[in-house]
């Protein structure tokens, strides 16, 4: 086998599979939106604290699954409507797969005057690996949209919809 091909082979291994969520979130956030971990999340929402969840994903993502009673945001095109009633000191937690589409909407929020807005760590990804539950307009599901093979990776506990 030649040497490029090994080097080929070597630059796949790496960016499919060597990655953790932390490495990538290290990789591609500035950390500019505080994070919350699933496990505060669950803690907060196990306290009935007035939360409001913004998934940031693709509607067609969002679909497929989402964390209970979220509201669809939007990432490419932003759902206006959805923020036209909230207060502007409200708790807001901003997700997607893994936190790197959701860190971009929470910075515009805060430049919208948003005051308590955070990004969960890890996503939606983290969320249902950690065996939380997930749902879509029927009820509970197993089924997340992985978005591709690559970021899919991160993905260990959920059946994966592309």
């Amino acid at each position: 086998m030649k040497t490029g091909h090994l080097l080929i082979i070597f630059f796949c291994l790496k960016c499919y599979g060597q990655n953790t969520i932390k490495e990538v979130l290290d990789q591609y956030n500035s950390h500019s939106v505080e994070y919350i971990s699933v496990e505060e999340l669950q803690q907060k929402l196990n306290q009935k604290n007035n939360i409001y969840l913004f998934d940031t994903r693709e509607k067609i993502e969002y679909e497929v699954s989402h964390l209970q009673h979220a509201i669809w945001l939007g990432y490419t095109s932003i759902n206006v409507e959805a923020l036209n009633a909230i207060n502007k000191s409200a708790t807001i937690v901003v997700y997607c797969s893994i936190g790197v589409r959701s860190e971009k909407i929470g910075e515009q929020l805060i430049q919208l005057g948003f005051k308590n807005v955070v990004n969960l760590y890890g996503g939606l990804f983290e969320w249902s690996n950690k065996g939380f539950p997930i749902y879509n307009d029927k009820g509970m599901t197993k089924k997340v949209h992985a978005y591709d093979k690559f970021w899919g990776g991160f993905l260990t506990n959920a059946e994966k919809e592309y």
